[in-house]
């Protein structure tokens, strides 16, 4: 029979030349390897998906420092716990010995109290922080504390990461190796993995034990996408019995949205909830989607966003339960228009391919006098001044002249934006007269 402690864990690298990924850190002269080497180590946060290595490259780095590692999780612990484990590593420090490092998990969760009682064993070097977070830190982390850690953001893995995981697992883990086992097809596990080893190492040892459970211990096992995906669907609740299906369940709510069924959205927000998952999280979710997915059809869908946002954060639950499905069923019930999120990406492309361009002279500041001199500003026409506020003239670089990146979409909303610039372009930019 299988072993009591999953694979995931019992195949957890111990080393850094076992660790998989993130070759931008720990590959040869690359920073974290730098600090391992040098025997010295900095705070930081380490922002990436889920079932990249955080934690266990935090250990890594702990072991391979030899200093001592103390671990909290931001689910569970509060204020008392952070305080605790800083006064434990106090009684470790020595004369000259390294400082302890203070793994937290899910450091995003944290609030202000629990991350303010961090901040002087930081600043003092009592503990070396490591945070490891799955949203960006920029939102989820104070400024002062993030002042003090560099951000080191983690890839999710590539398919060769992955199956060298797999490799690994057949050929080293105590019980895979005793079996006899092939991998015929590998695209259902590493669609089902999403970039995730976690993921991956769960799903391969379910297939696994159900072939056992089914006595095909004495024969080969052969792996293939069809096998994996009936073992799958058959143990779907125990293979998501830790919430690795996270992501599937936003990644249908928001495309629920998206799709305006709103029946669908409150099903899978009441999955969220019900699973325990950060109302915040689902907020944040929210307000990027009434941007990207509804924008200009109806630009109210933001404010009722953000309003959403700015109340779950001060009313928290079970109460928020009914503001975010207010928001999601308005959210799902509107119109939709992705132009704004198609218009700032073609742009950027096009400065991406232009590069700095000389923006006009009658449309420069003109601070100084030499500016003035020098044409800045000169024949700038104030368009309040004429008819409809409006005045033809050239705004943009003389070698993108012209271009549109903004297209108005087939809405009501839209239609009248592109109605009013038509009457006031005169075709220029294509838009409806």
């Amino acid at each position: 029979m299988m072993m009591n402690q999953p694979l995931a864990d019992r195949m957890r690298p111990k080393m850094l030349d076992q660790y998989v990924g993130q070759q931008h850190l720990i590959g040869e002269g690359k920073v974290l390897r730098r600090m391992i080497e040098s025997g010295g180590i900095s705070s930081f946060i380490l922002w990436g998906p889920p079932g990249v290595g955080k934690t266990t490259l935090a250990k890594i780095l702990a072991n391979q420092l030899n200093r001592p590692f103390y671990i909290l999780s931001a689910v569970h612990s509060g204020v008392k716990d952070v305080r605790e484990s800083i006064e434990q590593a106090k009684k470790t420090q020595f004369f000259n010995t390294p400082n302890p490092i203070l793994f937290i998990d899910e450091i995003h969760r944290f609030n202000k109290s629990q991350q303010d009682s961090l901040l002087a064993a930081v600043e003092q070097g009592t503990v070396t922080l490591i945070g490891a977070t799955t949203e960006n830190p920029s939102f989820e982390v104070i400024a002062p504390l993030l002042s003090r850690c560099q951000v080191y953001v983690l890839k999710p893995l590539e398919k060769n990461d992955l199956l060298s995981i797999i490799d690994r697992a057949l050929k080293e883990d105590i019980f895979l190796k005793t079996l006899d086992v092939e991998i015929r097809e590998t695209e259902a596990i590493m669609r089902i993995s999403g970039g995730d080893a976690r993921k991956l190492l769960n799903a391969l040892e379910l297939v696994i034990q159900s072939e056992v459970d089914q006595g095909n211990t004495d024969k080969k096992i052969v792996l293939t996408d069809q096998l994996v995906l009936d073992r799958i669907q058959e143990n779907i609740a125990l293979y998501d019995k830790k919430g690795e299906m996270h992501y599937d369940i936003i990644s249908a709510f928001i495309k629920s949205i998206r799709g305006s069924d709103p029946n669908a959205a409150v099903y899978y927000l009441a999955r969220m909830i019900a699973g325990g998952e950060d109302p915040l999280f689902i907020a944040r979710r929210i307000v990027i989607l009434a941007a990207e997915d509804i924008g200009l059809a109806n630009p109210n869908a933001l404010l009722m966003a953000n309003n959403c946002f700015q109340a779950v954060h001060v009313i928290g639950m079970p109460e928020a339960r009914i503001i975010l499905s207010e928001a999601v069923i308005y959210l799902a019930t509107s119109p939709k228009s992705n132009s704004a999120y198609l218009a700032i990406d073609a742009a950027l492309e096009k400065v991406n391919q232009t590069g700095d361009l000389p923006v006009p002279l009658n449309i420069r500041n003109a601070p100084t006098g030499l500016m003035k001199e020098l044409g800045y500003g000169k024949d700038y026409r104030y368009a309040h001044d004429y008819k409809d506020h409006f005045i033809m003239d050239e705004y943009m670089p003389a070698k993108v002249a012209g271009t549109t990146f903004y297209n108005p979409q087939e809405n009501i909303r839209e239609k009248e934006l592109s109605n009013h610039l038509g009457r006031l372009w005169k075709g220029k930019y294509g838009y409806n007269t």
